[in-house]
């Protein structure tokens, strides 16, 4: 079978991940407080809880471990809202500078092109006109990676087999689940600059 489809995670492949300090200290200063506090508002929040098994399968869930976590590390209702409206801001989640590009030299070349990520938002808006025929939040299905029956639904969605569809991720123990539904997949670094280049690595799967 040839390939005929790639299915894309977001975060950390297509788009730089915010790191704890950029986005508390934007927070900080979307309601005009001083950046330089962010270490001490890391300082005071458990992290872990925001990493919850299956916070990302329910927007709900994903809200309340959020919110329980700033509660108890006794931060106000201004700031844990800007917090949690960052969190959820598609607009502070940049692409590569290869992405776009990458997209449409797929689509050219006849490539289905897919979207597969555990997130509580919908991340389409981000995507503008650029050419993904199928998105597959975790949130609306409430299962997340490395389920396989979340890269089962990313193959309907596009309408082809396991063994006709790329998986392209950053992180093996999700993303590399991949390969249990029989996808071929391909990891790549971890974005940590829009302008690192990786995805030259999926287009030259199909020349």
């Amino acid at each position: 079978m040839r390939l005929r489809a790639v299915i894309f995670d977001w975060r950390g492949t297509l788009v730089l991940t915010p790191t704890f300090r950029g986005w508390v200290a934007e927070a900080l200063r979307r309601i005009g407080r001083d950046p330089g506090q962010a270490a001490e508002v890391i300082a005071a929040l458990d992290v872990r809880r925001l990493d919850a098994p299956g916070v990302d399968a329910d927007a709900a869930l994903h809200r309340e471990a959020y919110y329980g976590a700033f509660r108890d590390a006794g931060f106000d209702p201004e700031l844990a809202d800007s917090l949690y409206a960052i969190e959820s801001d598609p607009a502070f989640n940049p692409f590569a500078v290869d992405a776009g590009p990458t997209l449409w030299q797929l689509r050219d070349a006849g490539v289905r092109i897919g979207v597969l990520s555990d997130i509580h938002f919908d991340i389409r808006p981000a995507f503008g006109d650029l050419p993904v025929e199928a998105f597959v939040l975790s949130f609306e299905h409430g299962v997340v990676k490395p389920d396989p029956a979340i890269f089962r639904i990313a193959l309907d969605g596009l309408g082809v087999e396991p063994g006709e569809a790329l998986m392209v991720g950053d992180r093996s123990t999700h993303d590399g689940a991949g390969v249990e539904a029989g996808l071929p997949t391909l990891l790549v670094p971890p974005l940590r600059d829009v302008n690192d280049a990786r995805l030259h690595l999926v287009t030259n799967l199909f020349r």
